[in-house]
């Protein structure tokens, strides 16, 4: 078997182990209003279960530098070929995290927090560092349909169109921030309506890509870690997501700048990564053998979240990837205790 096709076969559920202990971890956290927790703890176990499974693994999109985490951080090396130079010839692997996407989510109890990873060959996601990126986020029924330099107003026209239905019937899902004062009104002033999230574009994003959640589109600037990981859901999906990366000095809000590191531009620069482009899905996800993992944390429009009970618990998942085109919603119970222990498979 090619190394190319062992990355997809023999580590997709393995990375579904990643996901899974990631958020049991966070969610035993849950409403305990201690985010960084929360963040620390899902970092923490998904770290060590990635260095258990038989890859050569690089982060590229990484935790660690956007909290200050002490690993899973751009460049660390992780998984068993990583440790001893790699002498069995374990896949080379570009991976992207977010080990607790939506970590206020988890710790005020509300919807929509996931753990979450990307893959693919070497190569097969775009570096970047931790900045803002201005993004649109469609499914596969208006793929090329929207122009991020477009008007609102067009944009939700041509959405509409291609779903045939009205713009007033559009739900369009926007992060509530000052900064986006202008697009709430633009949105609004179109017809369509609103749905204001706290956190958790990247699973917003996922949730406009998938039929029936009642999500038409994605609009906004949020985090450019979790575009590149959304790219990688788009690939998977056939959605499609265009983005364009925000400089410092382009935001208005100190509360925004204040994100920012000083030397984002020369690290843009030193990644090959241009400013002024618009990306497209497969310029963010360029991978041919991409893998993408999630395991709900707290219940959402995808996935529910994990679930305790007297001998384990209950995860549910969304594992796909490009090769086979097979999406897959895993619900796993994860059995713990004796060989007397009760079960349940009911929908509970």
């Amino acid at each position: 078997m090619s190394a190319e096709r062992a990355m997809e076969h023999d580590l997709l559920f393995d990375f579904l182990r990643v996901v899974e202990a990631a958020a049991v971890e966070a969610a035993r956290t849950m409403g305990e209003g201690e985010r960084k927790h929360s963040d620390k703890v899902a970092v923490e176990k998904m770290r060590a279960v990635m260095d258990t499974i038989p890859m050569d693994g690089t982060i590229v999109i990484g935790e660690g530098e956007r909290d200050k985490a002490p690993m899973l951080y751009i460049g660390e090396r992780v998984g068993r070929g990583a440790r001893d130079g790699n002498p069995q010839g374990y896949p080379e692997v570009d991976i992207a995290v977010d080990p607790l996407e939506g970590t206020n989510l988890c710790a005020t109890g509300s919807p929509n927090a996931i753990a979450v990873l990307a893959a693919a060959e070497k190569g097969g996601l775009i570096h970047a560092p931790d900045m803002y990126m201005d993004k649109i986020v469609v499914g596969p029924s208006v793929k090329g349909a929207v122009d991020i330099n477009a008007p609102v107003r067009a944009n939700l026209e041509a959405i509409a169109q291609c779903l045939k239905r009205k713009v007033k019937d559009l739900v369009v899902i926007v992060l509530d921030r000052p900064r986006h004062e202008k697009l709430i009104a633009d949105i609004r002033q179109a017809g369509a309506r609103i749905r204001l999230i706290t956190d958790g574009d990247l699973s917003a994003g996922i949730s406009a890509a998938v039929g029936g959640s009642g999500v038409h589109a994605v609009m906004g600037i949020g985090g450019a870690p979790e575009g590149v990981i959304t790219a990688a859901a788009m690939r998977c999906l056939n959605g499609e997501i265009q983005a364009r990366f925000i400089l410092k000095e382009q935001l208005k809000a100190k509360e925004d700048r204040d994100k920012i590191s000083d030397d984002v531009a020369d690290r843009l620069e030193a990644m090959g990564v241009d400013p002024q482009k618009v990306y497209c899905t497969t310029d963010l996800a360029p991978g041919k053998k991409i893998i993408f993992a999630a395991c709900g944390v707290t219940d959402g429009t995808i996935l529910r979240g994990v679930r305790f009970f007297g001998h384990g618990k209950r995860t549910e998942s969304l594992v796909m990837t490009t090769e086979t085109r097979h999406v897959r919603f895993v619900d796993t119970v994860h059995i713990e205790g004796g060989p007397n222990s009760l079960i349940r498979f009911d929908k509970f």
